[in-house]
């Protein structure tokens, strides 16, 4: 597609009839569970900032972790919310800095079984790389991981807007890839972020990720949905009712549910998270938004790109 055709192209995935009510249940789900937030001051040290590990109940039995930072400055404050890239983790300390020595507090999530400090259930302990699309894609749609992460986000953001440091009204939320999925998801089902930063989504327009090849590119996450079909549905039997749980994930439906400010970036080379993909995304979002384009750049650092986000957050 060329330029003009990505900013009118709306997506190809199919969005399940009860997409409403299933995430209405999840939330429902989520409400019923005791967060029980742990703060343990962290090892890492910076003058004017405290720093936490915080912990809290997620999900099915989950226990969850994130890096938690704070202004020794009185009064309530921004709150930023920070995402990371598949099965990596929160990353260290340094980088949230910027936001904390402008008088931002800092939630950074570890992803539940990825690479950082969440467990994947209350049976589960350590690091996975893979498989975390299809998990769950054999039972219910209730049992999906990534509704799960979508929820330990938003009980994120719950929980952080209770703290007496936190100006509740004035949270942003932050990612890209998967961060930019868990980004979005988390700004379109809690409803009460006021920004949002999105770059390159992971988790978008699955029918069209598979009409581009990916799933057979092993060098994409998706390609563990084609695996998952050459293993366990080689005649793709199956493949309406997967597409259809696929879709309570797919964050271009989820899109539309957010009405604030949002900043996305888009990588017009990315053969990770096709630029079609991306596109799907940023056409549906309700709200104000504003779109930078990366002509040159695919799945990879972006420069200047951290210096936009702190920019656009900053406002708060």
């Amino acid at each position: 597609m060329n330029l003009e055709e990505l900013r009118k192209y709306y997506g190809k995935t199919i969005k399940a009839d009860d997409f409403a009510s299933f995430w209405e249940e999840a939330l429902q789900e989520l409400a019923s569970v005791p967060p029980q937030p742990i703060l343990v001051p962290a090892d890492f040290t910076c003058r004017e900032t405290e720093c936490f590990d915080l912990y809290f109940q997620g999900v099915r039995g989950a226990r969850i972790h994130a890096k938690y930072l704070r202004p020794i400055t009185p009064g309530p404050k921004p709150c930023i919310l920070m995402f990371h890239g598949y099965s990596m983790d929160s990353d260290g300390w340094f980088e949230k800095l910027p936001y904390v020595l402008n008088n931002m507090c800092v939630a950074a999530l570890d992803c539940r079984g990825q690479g950082g400090g969440s467990e994947d259930n209350s049976e589960y302990e350590g690091y996975t790389v893979r498989g975390h699309v299809t998990r769950g894609l054999q039972g219910k749609p209730q049992n999906m991981l990534y509704r799960h992460m979508f929820l330990d986000a938003v009980e994120l953001a719950q929980i952080v807007s209770t703290f007496p440091e936190v100006d509740a009204e004035r949270m942003g939320t932050w990612g890209g890839s998967q961060g930019g999925a868990l980004s979005l998801a988390c700004s379109a089902l809690y409803g009460k972020i006021k920004r949002t930063v999105i770059g390159y989504p992971f988790l978008s327009d699955f029918y069209r990720v598979e009409e581009l090849g990916l799933f057979e590119n092993d060098k994409t996450p998706y390609s563990e949905i084609g695996e998952y079909f050459r293993h366990f549905d080689p005649q793709h039997n199956s493949e309406k009712e997967i597409y259809r749980k696929l879709s309570y994930i797919d964050i271009q439906n989820l899109a539309p549910l957010i009405k604030n400010v949002t900043f996305m970036t888009i990588t017009m080379r990315d053969t990770i998270c096709p630029p079609s993909t991306q596109f799907a995304v940023f056409n549906k979002l309700g709200g104000k938004k504003r779109l930078i384009l990366y002509k040159d750049y695919g799945h990879e650092f972006l420069p200047y790109w951290q210096d936009a986000c702190f920019t656009f957050l900053k406002a708060l």
